[in-house]
């Protein structure tokens, strides 16, 4: 450690807390600062990421119904967050399953939480069963080091149960104002690239842009399959760039989901397992099996 230090905290820190105030009353906290990232964890759902901050910057998409510990129907729960898992049984809009899965409402179960000068590292269980039915546990890692640029999320799936199953992982990540705005232009290099509405296809020309809000603006959304795992982000005016990249063997394909309206500004960048709709499809997990989504986000 630097002689000029006294104490880590004075550079990084791991806090857990409870939310007290209004919607949010109940909800338990991980928050990690690596002295350059900082983002909070929401314990109680899924430990998925609710907030995210780079040098100070907020980089998330906090929807209009903010956070909550209840669980009303999706349009009026839906926080957006920086990270939103979508899955185990089911994405998109399907009859009979709630609208992007039941995974998100789960709460973790924190097993470690460490910082030492070598790295930050926080890991939960989620577990998500059924009598008579599925026994899938997600064993949720997050680490990163003091002053790093980078964050790595990592799930291992584990098929815990007598028989084999089926499942689909989505992970909603979401950007939002101020690091979004009309300056951010967004590359990757898609092999295919299937627009999800009418709308979404006479905007097919500019899929790489964003846009300044617009009232009522309907959101568009593109199924797409990556020639390589990477997307990168860019602020063309703040010259601010996130890179995100996940592991294809395991989240073959990607959603795209632009929503230029006014106060639901927000840009979606999802890896995943499948697309939604008429082209939704599960996978399987084996009794016994483990299977690793891996997810790394870095700022320049």
């Amino acid at each position: 450690m630097d002689k000029k230090i006294s104490n880590l905290s004075q550079l990084a820190y791991i806090k857990r807390y409870v939310l007290t105030d209004g919607k949010e009353n109940g909800i338990k906290v991980v928050e990690i600062d690596n002295g350059k990232i900082r983002l909070t964890l929401n314990e109680s759902k899924a430990l998925d990421i609710m907030q995210l901050w780079y040098n100070g910057k907020n980089f998330a998409f906090i929807s209009k119904n903010g956070f909550s510990g209840g669980n009303n129907h999706f349009l009026k729960r839906f926080e957006g967050g920086f990270l939103y898992t979508v899955g185990l049984d089911s994405a998109g809009i399907r009859e009979g399953y709630e609208l992007h899965g039941s995974f998100h409402n789960i709460p973790a179960k924190v097993i470690s939480c460490v910082i030492n000068e070598d790295k930050i590292e926080v890991i939960g269980e989620i577990e998500d069963t059924q009598l008579f039915g599925k026994n899938l546990k997600v064993i949720r890692k997050y680490l990163t080091d003091i002053l790093s640029n980078r964050i790595v999320v990592q799930d291992t799936i584990i098929n815990n149960g007598t028989s084999d199953e089926d499942y689909c992982t989505l992970y909603h990540c979401n950007f939002g104002y101020p690091f979004l705005d009309e300056n951010v232009i967004v590359s990757f290099d898609g092999k295919t690239v299937l627009p999800r509405t009418e709308l979404a296809k006479e905007h097919v020309k500019d899929i790489h842009k964003f846009f300044l809000p617009v009232d009522n603006q309907e959101e568009r959304c593109y199924f797409i399959e990556n020639a390589t795992p990477v997307i990168n982000i860019s602020n063309i005016k703040t010259k601010e760039r996130v890179k995100l990249s996940y592991s294809d063997d395991t989240l073959p394909k990607m959603v795209l989901w632009q929503s230029n309206a006014t106060n639901d500004y927000a840009l979606g960048i999802e890896p995943t397992t499948t697309f939604l709709d008429d082209n939704f499809e599960y996978k399987t997990i084996k009794k016994g099996e483990k299977i690793t989504n891996k997810i790394e986000i870095e700022f320049n």
